[in-house]
């Protein structure tokens, strides 16, 4: 199947014919890709590589239980939905009715398999394959541990846990009982970070000096989430960097490849979001407020303007519901009015840096940095720049699947496009790719498709967490040195 695709600056732009016809191919079934020989040009005019978008291969059947059926748990499951050949959704552990139902309904589960916790899920003897592991951050070790003792592979949303004691015991659980453990750093499964590595390790770049890393998580994405939001406050979730950006740091260990990080600190802080930088004449509450139009973190700009006609995110954090588009606007409009999401940012409990930034040193001298920001438009498009001996490379999410590469010989800029991502998949289809692979290693016991197992995420969790110690300790921390962080 050939055919052009649209030129845009910020990637390839596909038609619904395209995308039927990709569809048409892929329900076709075979092993080969269903997207090859693709033509594009980027905003210059200038032709790039062809891409080429991978379908999963064919295997058995994988089965798997759901455990939290929020969000992230949903977009995973959802791979059931798009492969049935291959994988399937046989139960789930949900608190809240409304979400567990969503679930039953939209993939058919018995009753008896739709549990209001994982803990009535465990005690039933091992009735599939593997388990999703999508609860909240600080309960992630509990469900984890009984059901590797039970044998089920482990896909486990990150971070691994909210403390290292929790991150080490499920690391130790699942190397004990010898199943498979996926952590959900989707970012090493991702095209772009993919074709970085290939060409880092090719030389290309000669020998990595510096990677230069920027996690911006947008302003009013930072007002959701760890303000008003689950990850708000260290005390009922954990610290932001950890929750926001463990998988920035396992980025940064991952391409820096052989050479281990020796030394860490950090610097950071609440910078804004605190009670003494409330506007004068603000309210408690946004929709009460007189100084409102004046706020880019007001709830009512987030979630209310324009008026939404049906869930999506950030709305469904606050009113995950199925009601029609009147009643649904009603609902969301009384949760602001009266519910957590409503508050001032000024006046929440909140205590998450909302700014950070960590310098690692590694064994041969190399650097790197990564920054936290919470003030940004752009909404967790990530920006990895890479320098080398011999030249540089360039990931900016918000230009879509390429990679460019500067040649200092040359003095030349080439443009990568990386493979392409299927519609609809969280993080710029990085999770499509992660599940993929973890389902394909479920079903063929090949492990080496894990590239988030448990020794490696353990590694660079530990990492975060002696970021997060320099942070409030002050201190720089020999990583390689303190037993603490260091993964036999």
């Amino acid at each position: 199947m050939n055919f052009q695709a649209t030129p845009s600056s910020s990637g390839i732009i596909l038609s619904s014919v395209v995308l039927n016809s990709i569809k048409e191919d892929h329900a076709n079934g075979g092993t080969e890709d269903f997207l090859s020989s693709v033509s594009s040009f980027n905003a210059n005019g200038v032709h790039e590589e062809c891409v080429h978008y991978t379908k999963a291969p064919k295997h058995r059947k994988v089965s798997a239980v759901i455990i939290g059926a929020g969000n992230r748990g949903k977009n995973y499951a959802g791979y059931a939905l798009e492969f049935p050949d291959l994988f399937e959704i046989v139960a789930v552990a949900e608190p809240r009715e409304q979400a567990r139902k969503s679930i039953q309904v939209t993939h058919a589960l018995l009753d008896e398999n739709c549990f209001e916790g994982w803990e009535a899920l465990v005690k039933k003897k091992k009735f599939a394959d593997c388990a999703l592991v999508c609860t909240k951050d600080q309960d992630h070790v509990g469900p984890s541990v009984a059901l590797a003792k039970l044998g089920y592979h482990i896909l486990l949303e990150k971070p691994m846990a909210s403390t290292e004691e929790d991150c080490r015991l499920i690391y130790e659980t699942c190397q004990e009982t010898k199943v498979l453990l996926a952590v959900c750093h989707m970012l090493r499964y991702h095209p772009p970070v993919k074709k970085l590595k290939e060409l880092i390790d090719s030389d290309i770049i000669g020998d990595v000096v510096n990677i230069n890393q920027i996690e911006p998580i947008g302003f009013f994405h930072f007002a959701h989430s760890y303000v008003r939001g689950n990850w708000r406050n260290t005390e009922s979730s954990t610290f932001s960097l950890l929750a926001k950006c463990c998988h920035d740091v396992d980025l940064i260990a991952f391409l820096m490849g052989s050479q281990k990080c020796v030394k860490v600190s950090s610097f950071g802080s609440l910078h804004h979001f605190r009670k003494e930088n409330k506007p004068a004449g603000a309210s408690s509450r946004c929709l009460e407020c007189k100084v409102e139009a004046l706020c880019p973190y007001s709830a009512k700009k987030v979630y209310l303007d324009p008026k939404p006609s049906k869930p999506r995110w950030p709305m469904n954090a606050v009113c995950d519901i199925e009601d029609p588009p009147e009643a649904y606007l009603t609902r969301l409009t009384e949760s602001v009015r009266t519910g957590r999401y409503g508050k001032c940012v000024y006046g929440a409990d909140n205590n998450v840096c909302d700014n950070q930034v960590v310098n690692f040193e590694f064994s041969d001298g190399a650097t790197a940095t990564l920054t936290m920001i919470a003030f940004s438009e752009h909404v967790c498009e990530k920006k990895a720049q890479i320098y080398g001996t011999r030249g540089q490379l360039m990931w900016d999410e918000a230009k879509g699947h390429v990679v460019e590469h500067y040649d200092f010989l040359t003095k030349t800029t080439k443009i990568h496009t990386c493979e392409m991502s299927p519609p609809g998949w969280d993080h710029a289809g990085a999770d499509y790719y992660m599940m993929k692979a973890f389902v394909e290693a479920v079903a063929t016991g090949n492990n080496s498709l894990i590239v988030t197992g448990p020794k490696v995420s353990l590694e660079t969790h530990l990492l975060t967490f002696a970021a997060e110690h320099s942070r409030t300790s002050g201190k720089i921390v020999n990583t390689n040195k303190d037993p603490r962080w260091i993964v036999n």
